[in-house]
């Protein structure tokens, strides 16, 4: 199966890496994007499909928060999304956070839009924003919870930097 190769998306001082799952026969592959895009923490919303020991042996981290393919994310991994990108982007300015679905359409970029849009991009122009670059990301479902998401961390009329020496737009 021929898959889409990973799509940077980088906005404010945040950098993200959307891809799809490897498998175990691809991991080395997939491993060498990683480095080449230095990132140091990977984010699995679908199921393992491959030993993530491998990576975690390279110095990145991988958490699992799995949720239903097609759908958005539960509240839940929504916070620890946030809060994850909130020390990530404060402690390791310059860092890369690679999310991975099935097929890097759908639960990943889904997880990118939600960082855009609490850093004040309006929704619209953080799924296109997203489109431009991973074109066929979202379905109808995710499209319409983009849409009706609302800011959990901050209002869109405070300034995107607390502190202008921690480079860190999700507060």
């Amino acid at each position: 199966m021929n898959h889409a190769p990973p799509v940077e998306i980088c906005y404010e001082n945040m950098c993200f890496l959307i891809t799809h799952n490897p498998t175990n026969a691809t991991l080395h592959k997939f491993t060498e994007e990683l480095k080449h895009y230095a990132v140091t923490t990977l984010v699995r919303v679908c199921d393992a499909t491959y030993d993530k020991s491998v990576v975690e042996n390279l110095g990145i981290r991988v958490l699992d928060w799995q949720f239903k393919d097609g759908a958005p994310p539960p509240d839940e991994i929504v916070y620890d999304w946030l809060d994850l990108l909130k020390t990530k982007f404060r402690e390791e300015p310059g860092c890369c956070v690679a999310v991975h679905c099935e097929t890097g359409l759908g639960r990943a970029p889904v997880l990118v839009a939600l960082a855009l849009i609490e850093c004040g991009m309006k929704n619209e122009n953080a799924i296109q924003f997203i489109r431009q670059k991973r074109r066929g990301a979202f379905n109808t479902k995710q499209l319409l919870y983009l849409e009706q998401y609302r800011p959990k961390t901050r209002s869109r009329s405070r300034p995107c930097f607390r502190d202008s020496s921690v480079l860190c737009c999700i507060q």
